[in-house]
């Protein structure tokens, strides 16, 4: 009922704000295009879901923090709990400026919200980037300003911002390609998965050809008729180790090896992920999986203890965004862990550290 309702309102403010608001404010809306003096990289895809969007949003926080920048990722925090609906469309509806303070998720030392007020990504980046700050508001001008007044950041990252054109200015844009399922059934939304058309990847400045399995030549061919100018670089993701979700204690990847295993996701693209347990040389004996953002309840959690024991599974292994939102529990009869991973650049790192530097040192 709770997710039923959350998923209600989200939709009718979608539709209000960004469909009747839009129509009706008519060229004001693009009167607050803004430029903050600052760098943007806005991170994101043409399709929906399930690209591997927050790993690569992670390495370019880290190559950049490393290289000298003060950065913060400002995100919309989807699934997060944005408090109540009424004030902000008064506000929406009497053309109001919304003076509420972005959340902050990290201010750079301290992570300051759970996963259910800040949303799944923007507190597992919190959780892996000790030194950057980390936002959460729709408004992502506003949450912007902040992060310059308040943090004196000079970079800022936008996760999930191909879409998002109201900061404009020193502005790159990263998009990312899924080699497995590119531009899904090639139709737009709804009929399809597509938020914008494939030719839209002429805006991009480097392009992440992300699940990579070598063999992208046709793939490439096609991009460059959109966007011949753009560095390509190939990319997949990477295991570092697994870590028991409630001890934090790590085991290195030939944990898994001979073991019979069940897997528990709530992710866009599930199969990937059970592959990939299987890659480590697990024996995947049963699966449960729930719909992306899920958040899991206790009962939800013990059910699929009780199935994988049934199917003699000795551990339970999820994703590190669906550990986030793991409840407590009464008992553990199986350990449960999540699988830690990075980007891994296969080809086109020249480009990547070309990026880097550019930003860094324009």
């Amino acid at each position: 009922m709770r997710e039923t309702l959350r998923n209600w309102t989200e939709d009718a403010e979608t539709f209000v704000l960004e469909v009747i608001f839009e129509q009706r404010k008519g060229k004001r809306a693009a009167l607050r295009d803004a430029t903050l003096g600052v760098q943007v990289i806005a991170v994101g895809n043409v399709t929906v879901g399930g690209t591997g969007k927050t790993p690569v949003v992670e390495k370019f926080a880290r190559e950049l923090t490393d290289a000298g920048r003060k950065v913060a990722i400002l995100s919309r925090g989807y699934r997060s709990n944005p408090g109540p609906l009424a004030p902000r469309l008064l506000n929406k509806l009497l053309l109001r400026e919304d003076t509420t303070p972005p959340r902050i998720v990290s201010d750079g030392k301290n992570l300051l919200l759970n996963s259910e007020t800040a949303g799944d990504e923007p507190y597992m980046l919190a959780s892996n980037l000790k030194d950057v700050v980390v936002l959460v508001d729709k408004d992502r001008v506003k949450a912007g300003r902040y992060a310059i007044a308040k943090f004196g950041c000079d970079t800022l990252l936008l996760d999930d911002g191909y879409q998002y054109w109201n900061l404009r200015g020193r502005r790159k844009d990263i998009v990312l390609v899924d080699c497995q399922q590119p531009f899904g059934n090639e139709h737009l939304l709804p009929r399809g998965t597509l938020r914008e058309p494939p030719s839209h990847l002429d805006r991009a400045s480097v392009i992440f050809l992300t699940k990579s399995d070598g063999d992208t030549a046709r793939l490439r061919a096609r991009i460059a008729k959109h966007n011949p100018k753009a560095s390509v670089v190939e990319c997949v993701h990477h295991p570092l180790y697994f870590e028991d979700v409630f001890t934090g204690e790590r085991m290195d990847l030939s944990f898994l090896k001979g073991k019979k295993v069940a897997s528990f996701s709530g992710i866009a693209q599930p199969e990937s992920f059970e592959s990939s347990l299987v890659k480590q040389g697990a024996e995947l004996v049963y699966s449960k999986r729930f719909a992306d953002h899920h958040r899991f309840t206790q009962q939800e959690v013990l059910n699929a203890i009780n199935r994988a024991k049934k199917r003699q599974a000795e551990i339970i292994v999820t994703t590190q965004k669906d550990a986030v939102r793991f409840p407590k529990i009464d008992r553990r009869d199986l350990p449960i862990c999540f699988m830690r991973v990075e980007i891994k650049i296969l080809a086109g790192a020249k480009d990547f550290q070309d990026c880097v530097r550019q930003i860094c040192f324009k």
